[in-house]
């Protein structure tokens, strides 16, 4: 096997300084929470902060609240394209998943359905933010308000994002942010919940107060993963993990026995220094966004670059078949372009059986035609250059695609397009 430069889909690295401190987290942990807990209150202007084992676990802890408040509500709608884990934290605290269909130029829900699908029964809607681009919170929250639906933002892919002068994940009723790897910053794992409400704070809390924390033996072999994550991160090393198929590295699944534990005292010390890193990070993708932006046809990426904090830039391909050829070839060349989530929700085999007869065509649209970009610090010039290439059509034509109601190309013949 040959050894080349190769670009991970995303990339947030830790220093020397920030594993060192995850080794002192072990002895003097509970130093490094109470220290977190203050930042993280004082960053996002909340009153209440909590920590957990992963985002998911945070989603389930939050989900688990929130029903002690509404007993009497037992659904969560989500946009029908969206991570995986979201489903999953749903089916795992007992709850149903409920669909409303999404705006292809955006992930955002579907502004003229999502009134409509909302019931009797729902008992949160859950904005995902989805690569970092803001949801339509000021409209979601409005909706929901009239309905007494509570409001549960998934910033996980969108922390330290502002709309409006106010931080994503701080805005709707209660919000968690992702500490996973890929995430805008890392320490292998984790997640951080965030509400101003009193009552949502005591019903988190009676959930926290019975979940386990690592044990040593555990939180070492997270640490040895993270560091060894570290290290094979960088463009050098890349390719031998991702040509390792056992690793799954960039797969998605729906699995609902995931981990539930409270945050361990190591990855509270890889998180140290977690606002510097997550600014320095975020300045580097707006230049690469900004960059890649000029580049490429911008009316085929989602969202605007004035509000979005992307992770990863989303591009809007002209068909599955146009997709599947750019990620085939930019595995070839290393340069780290990927499809995201492989199918809409309703789609996923495990919870398929709810949404028999019921279709999510922008959802289906977004799953066949999606790519996402790196944007990472180790994206060169010539990766952007070689990209932009990949993806640039030589001829193009607009075609309406009237059942969904947005243009698309077709390559081949002149036009411009949008999406």
């Amino acid at each position: 096997m040959r050894i080349r430069r190769t670009l991970s889909p995303t990339a947030a690295p830790l220093g020397f300084a920030d594993l060192w401190r995850g080794l002192k987290g072990f002895f003097v942990g509970e130093r490094y929470l109470r220290r977190l807990k203050e930042e993280i209150t004082g960053y996002f202007g909340v009153r209440h902060a909590w920590f957990t084992s992963s985002g998911k676990a945070a989603l389930y802890v939050i989900l688990r609240a929130l029903r002690s408040l509404r007993p009497d509500r037992t659904e969560v709608l989500i946009p029908a394209y969206t991570c995986f884990s979201v489903p999953s934290a749903i089916v795992r605290a007992g709850l149903e998943v409920a669909l409303c269909d999404v705006d292809s130029s955006s992930f955002d829900f579907d502004g003229a359905l999502l009134g409509k699908s909302i019931n009797e029964k729902t008992l949160c809607v859950v904005p995902s933010h989805l690569f970092g681009i803001p949801s339509s919170m000021e409209s979601i929250m409005g909706i929901c308000r009239e309905r007494a639906v509570f409001v549960l933002e998934d910033a996980a892919q969108a922390m330290g994002v502002r709309r409006g002068g106010k931080m994503l994940g701080t805005i709707g009723d209660v919000g968690f942010f992702s500490l996973g790897r890929g995430k805008p910053v890392t320490c292998g794992s984790g997640g951080i919940i965030v509400t101003n409400s009193d009552a949502i704070g005591r019903a988190v809390d009676r959930e926290l107060s019975s979940l386990p924390l690592p044990g040593k033996a555990r939180q070492a072999r997270e640490y040895v993963k993270v560091a060894v994550m570290n290290l094979f991160i960088r463009p050098r090393l890349y390719s031998l993990p991702a040509s390792l198929p056992f690793l799954h590295l960039g797969r998605t699944v729906f699995d609902t026995r995931f981990p539930v534990m409270r945050f361990s005292p190591m990855q509270a010390g890889l998180c140290a220094t977690w606002r510097r890193r997550l600014e320095t990070a975020a300045s580097v993708r707006r230049e690469q966004a900004g960059m890649l932006w000029r580049a490429l046809d911008s009316a085929r990426i989602a969202g605007d670059p004035l509000s979005a904090g992307y992770l990863r830039l989303p591009f809007m391909t002209e068909s599955r078949e146009r997709g599947q050829m750019i990620c085939s070839t930019a595995r070839e060349r290393g340069l780290g372009i990927t499809r995201m989530y492989p199918s809409p929700i309703n789609e996923i085999p495990q919870i398929a059986h709810r949404f028999a007869g019921m279709a999510f065509p922008s959802a289906r649209l977004v799953a066949d035609r999606l790519v996402t970009l790196p944007l990472h610090r180790y994206v060169r010039d010539g990766d952007r250059d070689e990209m932009a290439r990949l993806l640039r059509p030589a001829r193009r034509v607009v075609t309406e695609d009237r059942a969904l109601g947005v243009d698309m190309a077709v390559p081949g013949v002149a036009g411009r397009e949008r999406v």
